[in-house]
């Protein structure tokens, strides 16, 4: 019984496909080089490292260049001026490897292979070291160290295989002069390349983390306003149902509370009641779509200025000396705010409570809320933390000052936060009061004390 084959068989000339193809990359590869000509460390923070590839470079043209001319007049007997020239198409174009490397590598390792050729012609020795000179060696393990910083897989692996055989051609041609020079500069050229490569992929990746770090923080931070003003518009929506459903029930019965309404008012408060019906409908449709997908809203009514109190004994028991000054305007109820600043004047002094309690526990707090000159001031200042230790979070995104700062913005007032030179924190808001309610008068509260630099 015969046996039919694991799996197609790819053709011949799919092969030969494949292989030209490879080899065209590898000709770009080492044609074209990919990156600018811009210098190693070009972008590096302190003037002398990016002087540094300079330095080295120099460095090794004013070594390379002499060594090799010496090293082919004395040990090879190659006549000064033919050697004065090898030396220089040697070692000079290592000067273009701060910025050029595959340029650089493009005349030395002509110039490498012309130098074996040259050597060629001259009587064997058998202490010598042949295709590559011992200085030609170490050259151009430091053009490959370079070469691997700087270009791509492709190029290096195409470096790496030319130079090898182009070794191997040479001890072809003469297999009894040929020492181990040619496998020698093979496996250090790899080891070399395979070294720069690691590094050279390490530097990517870490400048692609740090990329990647950068936009993600960018993501928090616009994703956490858009979480903000969903959150405002689910809790002004609260406010004004609440009040939109009190005009509703009013404007139904009134023709039965008032009697003696003419004809045209019971029409009006029936429009009246109709009118607001369905704007409670639309912002229900409205919720709905911000509210997430499987949540509920909260059904309990939204906090206000009569809650602080509240807010601040709470905070006190759970281990912060706070204290809370309210001006009787506001505590009396003679001063009307409306819903969507009374709302948000509790949002940051919670918000502004809850930092104290993570980086500064224990600091002395005092919180001002108070009309002045037709706006509500509210004000929350620390001071440092009680103790020296560690808070319980040192570092923070900034999103909780995000959301403070788009509830002032959304009621068109001013926010104000930054450290103390006590090291405690201030948070200060100002958002406007109805002309017809709000109270000239200023704060009588004396300021408070000091709050965390650093918020969420």
């Amino acid at each position: 019984m015969s046996t039919s084959p694991a799996g197609p068989q790819p053709p011949a000339d799919g092969l030969l496909s494949a292989a030209r193809r490879n080899l065209r990359e590898l000709v770009l590869g080492l044609s074209h080089a990919s990156h600018p000509s811009t210098p190693l460390l070009a972008h590096a923070p302190r003037l002398w490292q990016r002087l540094l590839p300079y330095v080295v470079v120099l460095a090794l043209v004013g070594t390379f260049i002499p060594v090799t001319i010496t090293n082919l007049i004395t040990q090879y007997g190659v006549p000064g001026a033919l050697a004065g020239a090898l030396g220089v198409a040697q070692a000079a174009p290592l000067v273009m490897l701060a910025h050029r490397p595959l340029q650089a590598w493009w005349i030395i390792f002509p110039a490498d292979v012309l130098g074996a050729l040259v050597l060629l012609a001259r009587p064997a020795d058998p202490h010598d070291v042949w295709p590559w000179t011992p200085p030609a060696i170490v050259a151009y393990l430091f053009l490959l160290l370079a070469l691997g910083l700087r270009e791509t897989r492709r190029t290096v692996i195409g470096v790496w295989a030319v130079t090898g055989a182009a070794g191997a051609v040479l001890h072809l041609i003469a297999p009894d002069r040929s020492g181990g020079s040619t496998l020698l500069l093979t496996i250090l050229g790899g080891v070399v390349l395979v070294i720069g490569g690691a590094v050279r992929e390490r530097g990517v990746a870490q400048r692609r983390l740090a990329e990647q770090e950068t936009i993600s923080e960018a993501e928090r931070a616009q994703r956490t306003l858009l979480e903000e003003r969903t959150r405002i518009a689910r809790e002004l929506h609260d406010v004004v149902a609440h009040h939109m459903s009190v005009i509703t029930v009013q404007a139904d019965s009134a023709p039965y509370r008032i009697s003696g309404l003419p004809k045209a008012a019971e029409e009006e408060f029936t429009a009246i009641a109709t009118a607001a019906r369905e704007s409670l409908g639309e912002m229900r449709r409205l919720l709905s779509v911000l509210r997430s997908e499987g949540t509920e809203g909260d059904r309990a009514p939204q906090p206000g200025l009569d809650r602080l109190q509240q807010l601040v004994e709470a905070t006190v028991r759970a281990g912060l000396p706070a204290e809370l000054a309210l001006s009787s305007e506001l505590s009396s109820g003679r001063c009307e705010v409306p819903p969507a600043v009374d709302l948000s004047a509790y949002r940051i002094v919670q918000e502004a409570l809850a930092n104290v309690v993570r980086h500064a526990p224990g600091a002395h707090t005092r919180v001002l809320v108070a009309p002045d000159n037709g706006h509500l001031l509210v004000l929350v200042v620390n001071g440092p933390a009680a103790t020296r230790g560690s808070p319980l979070e040192t570092s923070g995104t900034g999103h909780g000052l995000i959301g403070m700062r788009e509830r002032v913005r959304l009621t068109g007032g001013t926010l104000d936060t930054g450290p103390l030179p006590d090291g405690g924190f201030r948070v200060a808001a100002r958002m406007p009061l109805p002309p017809a309610t709000a109270p000239t008068t200023s704060p009588s509260a004396a300021p408070p004390a000091p709050l965390p630099p650093e918020d969420l």
